[in-house]
């Protein structure tokens, strides 16, 4: 029995794109297709917004809790939320704790109202994204609840090269200084803790710093074009660590059944280097502590739908009137590949190029060198189009050579299947031996489509993961690649550019079949209605030089069917 050779492509295609969902369903922390559905978890009491997990709870019990016995008088220091701005970002931080309380990217626009800027640390409604530091290790050490005072100086970067913002704070016996360092052109910001012992004892603090996030979705997210949000983390043993939320609400139920036992940590929980994070799309928050450091890290649910990913560090012995100090760096900005391996090792790992990486960075690669000289990216798209249907000229042109010889036997395989219609036997040995008579391969039009499926899923990713293509246009309508076409121009070029391939190709003479076929490229055009427009871009116009390949080819041997 005959194997039809588009069936098989069309197949082919489905099935890849089923993979590319279930690994993007994956990606996104959702569970995988193949996986029975994760059990609902029950709303847990509210907790106070402790530093650390359980397993580190001899420490964190020293923390303490706004309102709770032996917390800081609130009332007692002029709170104030403090301003500072740079050529790149707009952030506020709380004097109630030295807290980061909003970060506000001026250089990239929201994804959702383009006339707002990109916000990443905020508080607002059910959105929470924080970044708090302070000490444990003792009763009533500064914190991230405790007041500190906010020493006279610039507030805006200006002409010059840096701006500070130095806090302090004193309670326990001991002063702690939050310094925080905001440089020209950089998203990675210094922050300093001077921890100075005022008692007549030695101490021996631990700084913790931590990321706070809710456990919503983005705004704007959809089904079709979701993204992941959520913990990350890299270590020199582990490497690149990638979280759910919904993995460290199940800790936390695990943990509530059974409080006698550690916490549950999926992930590395000891190192002396390496940062913890928070990703989103096309962007990260990232604490980087310093290094030959060692650390604890950790993951916990600090509130209802509140979870934190965090490192307490060991300071050492601080004798009476020393001071010792402490070095970090706290990055929120773009997920730039070149700007986060200058902050640490690994971290340019967030932007995440899904199980293709191998494709997907060379391909980055390759984008930004067109780039570089068509400053347009969907003219760069186009141009990468061509190279690789250059690239793919041999393979593909051996495949169209087949597809047309097929196309011309057509009338005789009709025959073959009138005569030898009760007899599939003897069919499939006519069938072989006409393909062997005419020299046609049955399968010489897959192998093209089989390459061309990881080049279409790593692009994917690619698109997906690089903020560089982010609101960039095209022409026209076209404003942002990485989003849908917005009125499904290039979806219908697509459905229109399959019709005219389907035409070009052997028809099936099995009708219903044929009715699939029509069928297919109108099925696949709605889908690339909520596809990224650049990814469709990319189809259309390979698409086109198919048609031209196949037309040529096809005209060549056409005169071989009288």
């Amino acid at each position: 029995m005959e194997l039809n050779k588009r069936t098989i492509l069309w197949i082919v295609f489905g099935a890849s794109l089923f993979l590319l969902w279930n690994n993007w369903m994956i990606s996104t922390g959702r569970p995988s297709m193949f996986a029975p559905p994760a059990p609902t978890s029950s709303p847990a009491a509210k907790k106070s917004d402790l530093p650390a997990a359980a397993a580190l709870a001899a420490s964190a019990a020293a923390v303490a809790t706004p309102g709770a016995p032996g917390a800081p008088d609130v009332a007692a220091f002029k709170r104030e939320t403090i301003t500072i701005t740079t050529d790149v970002v707009k952030v506020d931080i709380d004097t109630l704790g030295g807290v980061v309380t909003r970060l506000e990217l001026l250089k990239h626009h929201d994804k959702i109202d383009t006339k707002k800027n990109q916000l990443l640390f905020q508080q607002d409604g059910t959105r929470k994204f924080l970044a708090q530091t302070g000490l444990v290790g003792a009763a009533g050490l500064p914190n991230h609840t405790s007041g500190f005072t906010a020493k006279p100086g610039a507030r805006v970067l200006g002409d010059g090269n840096q701006v500070q913002l130095v806090l302090e704070a004193e309670q326990g016996g001991v002063k702690l200084v939050k310094t925080y360092t905001f440089k020209r052109g950089e998203y990675a910001i210094d922050v300093r803790h001077d921890v100075t012992n005022l008692t007549a004892a030695p101490l021996a603090p631990q700084l913790y710093m931590q990321l706070v996030h809710d456990g919503n979705k983005p705004e704007g997210d959809t089904w079709f074009n979701s993204s992941y949000t959520g913990p990350t983390l890299y270590t020199a043993d582990k490497k690149y660590e990638k979280l759910t939320f919904e993995k460290i609400e199940k800790a936390d139920e695990a943990h509530k059944k059974n409080p006698s036992a550690p916490m549950p940590q999926d992930h590395a929980t000891k190192a002396d280097n390496g940062w913890i994070a928070i990703s989103q799309h096309f962007f990260v928050s990232a604490f980087v502590p310093q290094d030959k450091q060692q650390r604890d890290i950790f993951t916990k649910k600090v509130d209802t739908n509140v979870y934190a990913i965090g490192v307490l560090e060991q300071l050492g012995t601080v004798a009476p009137g020393a001071t010792l100090s402490n070095t970090a760096k706290l990055f929120s900005g773009p997920q730039d590949e070149k700007a986060l391996e200058k902050v640490a090792t690994g971290l340019e790992l967030v932007k995440d190029y899904g199980t293709l990486t191998v494709i997907a960075k060379p391909m980055q690669w390759l984008l930004n060198q067109i780039h570089n000289v068509l400053a347009n990216w969907g003219w760069t798209i186009i141009a990468f189009t061509i190279l690789i249907k250059l690239a793919l000229f041999p393979l593909s042109a051996a495949g169209y050579r087949s597809m047309a010889r097929m196309k011309v036997v057509t009338p005789k395989m009709t025959a073959l299947r009138d005569r030898f219609k009760n007899d599939p036997q003897k069919l499939n040995q006519a069938m072989m031996e006409l393909y062997k008579t005419e020299k046609i391969n049955p399968f010489g039009g897959c192998l093209p489509i089989l390459i061309q499926m990881p080049i279409f899923l790593a692009l994917y990713w690619v698109l997906n993961a690089s903020v560089e293509m982010r609101g960039a246009p095209w022409v026209g309508w076209i404003t942002d690649l990485t989003q849908p076409d917005p009125f499904f121009v290039l979806p219908v070029l697509y459905a229109i550019s399959m019709y005219v391939t389907f035409k070009l190709n052997p028809q099936p003479t099995d009708p219903v079949q044929a009715k699939m076929m029509l069928f297919m490229p109108l099925a696949f055009s709605v889908m690339f209605f909520f596809f990224p427009s650049g990814l469709v871009l990319y189809w259309v116009v390979n698409n086109v030089l198919s048609i031209g390949q196949q037309y040529v080819i096809t005209k060549k041997f056409a005169p071989d069917a009288k």
